[in-house]
């Protein structure tokens, strides 16, 4: 269904891209949500080239998980005077890592880990998530999610220029509140062994960390590995926890739910610390789908939830979309490689042209269907509405 509605539909470019699966190495999830007479939501996925063995590189979705993980450890640490907010100090314990005990851009010019989920979701901040890596560490990221019924999710690295072992390696974190340490981390080692026996070798080039370009295709067999099902799977269990069983979803709170749904959906305009360059993070700066083509206004009835990614030519967007007007929902997950010359890491790639043009169509098509589509019952979206 989903694939002869968007064949339907598609433009000359997006025709273009469809004819090639190979070389875009598109995969696209819909999920149609309908509600019961009690606005109990049921859903309905459509898949279109799905594939867990054809692998993207998730980029920042990888944020997502990692977020969540940081507000459940939290819980799990029972500490008294911990909590999101409380100031969060990272020192370095290995060689290759940071120190951080300041942010500029917080109200009271410190970390914490509430700061840095609004960034994480604000503008895919990296450093914010390099931070809470460290503070989840990369043993308990793993136990925790193939617990989920994630085995294959495999978050292996920051972003930062560190080796595999390096990324073994979390900082020790210091928790202060009012000069007074609420709680102590110390510095963590994962000897948790990941399986890298499948070999994953795209392109036909790639430039190397000192920018010579090598002959051969880039080697992501030790990269981060998020298959586009389980991104969905998550999103929905985040934004709907009761669709998935209680062993699957996150162990957070009402306030930590309020918390996300704001700024997954929030846009950078509407955050004032930290502030920002909205020239550069225009509103729709992480929304993929509708609108971030030509830099996209989002009209004020749409709401979009959501966690994009962007690396090595790969576009990845896991979206929860919301016409409050005409009183829509539904879920669009989606992942695109656009790299016409074959080389991996040269910053050459056709986002402009042709990823971010096939979001917008392909998030377009959906939309014109699910304002015409008949629904049993209308959806009550007070939920949504009312964490701007």
């Amino acid at each position: 269904m989903l694939e002869a509605l968007i064949r339907r539909h598609a433009s000359p470019m997006l025709q273009h891209i469809l004819q090639y699966p190979d070389s875009f190495r598109y995969q696209l999830i819909y999920t149609q949500i309908d509600r019961d007479r009690h606005n109990r939501p049921h859903f309905k996925h459509y898949y279109f080239n799905v594939s867990a063995d054809n692998y993207f590189n998730p980029a920042s979705t990888v944020k997502l998980p990692i977020a969540l993980l940081s507000l459940e450890k939290l819980h799990a640490l029972h500490k008294r005077g911990l909590n999101m907010y409380t100031t969060m100090l990272t020192d370095s314990s290995y060689p290759g890592q940071v120190k951080v005990y300041t942010d500029a851009t917080a109200q009271n010019g410190l970390p914490s880990i509430a700061h840095y989920i609004k960034k994480i979701f604000l503008v895919s901040d990296n450093n914010a998530y390099n931070r809470l890596y460290e503070f989840v560490g990369q043993q308990t990221i793993h136990e925790n999610l193939w617990a989920k019924g994630y085995p294959e999710v495999r978050i292996v690295r920051r972003f930062m220029p560190l080796d595999e072992e390096g990324n073994r390696h979390t900082n020790a974190i210091r928790f202060v509140k009012d000069n007074k340490l609420v709680y102590a981390q110390p510095a963590a080692y994962c000897a948790l062994p990941f399986d890298f026996s499948k070999t994953i070798l795209l392109g036909n080039a790639h430039m190397d960390r000192k920018d010579s370009l090598i002959h051969a295709p880039f080697n992501f067999t030790k990269q981060n590995n998020f298959p586009l099902e389980d991104i969905q799977h998550m999103m929905q269990s985040v934004l709907f926890p009761g669709s998935v069983p209680k062993a699957q979803r996150f162990k957070l709170t009402k306030k930590d739910y309020h918390f996300l749904y704001h700024y997954m959906s929030a846009l950078p305009r509407e955050s004032d610390f930290p502030k920002y360059d909205t020239l550069e993070y225009f509103d729709s700066f992480t929304k993929f789908f509708m609108f971030k083509a030509h830099q996209g206004k989002i009209p004020p009835n749409i709401r979009v939830f959501n966690k994009t990614g962007w690396a090595f030519g790969f576009l990845t967007d896991a979206a929860y979309i919301v016409d409050f007007k005409n009183q829509v929902e539904f879920m669009l997950t989606g992942t695109v490689y656009v790299n016409r010359d074959g080389i991996l890491n040269d910053d050459r790639y056709e986002y402009e042209t042709e990823g971010y043009p096939f979001f917008k169509e392909i998030g377009n098509i959906i939309y014109q269907y699910e304002l015409e589509r008949k629904r049993a019952y209308i959806p009550d979206l007070k939920k949504f509405a009312n964490v701007r």
